[in-house]
């Protein structure tokens, strides 16, 4: 299953999201939780010192920010290049 952040509703609700962006990458992510075949679009496993392993995504100048844990895909940030970054950590 799919898991986004209360953050990221919050964001398309007000308007910081554009709906046609995320709705890419709903498809994205449906289409990851159907197949968990990370191999399928642009996606890096991110450096960091947590033991949990984080994942980008790219959709043109915007990235998403997420983890896989038991079969479940958890999104954490959804945002323009230059920033989902700073947000995230």
């Amino acid at each position: 299953m799919v898991f986004y952040d209360h953050d990221i509703k919050k964001d398309i609700k007000k308007g910081n999201l554009p709906k046609e962006i995320a709705k890419l990458f709903h498809h994205a992510f449906s289409s990851l939780d159907a197949t968990k075949d990370l191999n399928l679009f642009d996606i890096k496993k991110l450096v960091t010192h947590s033991s949990i392993n984080y994942y980008r995504l790219r959709k043109g100048k915007y990235r998403a920010i997420f983890k896989v844990e038991q079969d479940d895909i958890h999104v954490l940030k959804i945002s323009i290049r230059s920033e989902v970054y700073k947000k995230w950590q």
